[in-house]
């Protein structure tokens, strides 16, 4: 039987200085990825470089810093390639000083794109920077399978993700954060899953990359008080779950 791989759930393939290389060195290494995307040409770029690839899922995304300049076209092309697509990413809202004054157009692209995502239960990997009580509130609106992204917000508000049904991505950079324990702690060990956010996450000033992912398995196996193949095993029936759900 061929070994489960651990998935990167949130990785910008696009973003990388040789992203087939990068792809090469991911599969050596047994790591499956969700290719996030900004908007829907960057989608189709990325689609037609790659091609079909066992182990790579293309996600079609509206990142928030963006959503001010989507226009009704926009907005349409997205709505045409969801069907295409597995993924929806990366999405959300963005409330940091990069993205206040852009709050309400973000909601409202926001909203559409959950409600386009309802018929065919897309998973989705969300952004929700300063904005991590209006993503909670929505997607537990939505009823949607979906994974919040390099959470930085509130630990009062895990509990109000957990009840949404929400799992959370962790990557290389979160496990060095001062809040990292606190922040795993309070999350159920079946509600994690992983990511690297590559490459604009960096690993020793570097960028990350994907084949690096079982570094954070063994990050969290510290904080778990148990050992790497334990943790791995926790985190692939918890890629496997939330995946079901899904269908």
């Amino acid at each position: 039987m061929t070994p489960a791989r651990l998935l990167d759930t949130h990785c910008h393939v696009a973003a990388y200085a040789d992203p087939v290389a990068m792809l090469r060195a991911a599969d050596e290494a047994g790591i499956a990825i969700v290719a996030v995307t900004e908007d829907p040409d960057e989608y189709r770029r990325l689609r037609t470089r790659l091609g079909r690839r066992d182990h790579v899922h293309v996600a079609l995304g509206l990142h928030p810093l963006r959503a001010a300049s989507f226009s009704p076209n926009d907005l349409a092309r997205f709505f045409r390639l969801v069907p295409q697509t597995r993924w929806i990413g990366e999405v959300g809202l963005d409330y940091s000083r990069a993205g206040v004054s852009t709050a309400k157009a973000q909601q409202r692209v926001f909203d559409v794109v959950l409600t386009e995502a309802q018929p065919g239960r897309h998973p989705l990997t969300v952004h929700s920077r300063g904005a991590e009580k209006d993503v909670i509130g929505r997607l537990s609106d939505a009823g949607l399978p979906a994974i919040l992204h390099w959470y930085t917000g509130p630990l009062g508000l895990v509990d109000d993700a957990l009840q949404a049904g929400l799992y959370f991505s962790i990557n290389i950079a979160m496990t060095r954060s001062r809040k990292f324990p606190g922040l795993i702690q309070a999350i159920p060990r079946d509600r994690v899953l992983l990511e690297t956010d590559g490459p604009y996450a960096k690993n020793g000033g570097r960028p990350v990359h994907p084949d690096e992912l079982e570094s954070v398995a063994l990050a969290l196996a510290r904080v778990w008080g148990t050992d790497l193949e334990d943790s791995t095993r926790v985190l692939v029936t918890n890629q496997e779950r939330f995946l079901s759900s899904t269908r």
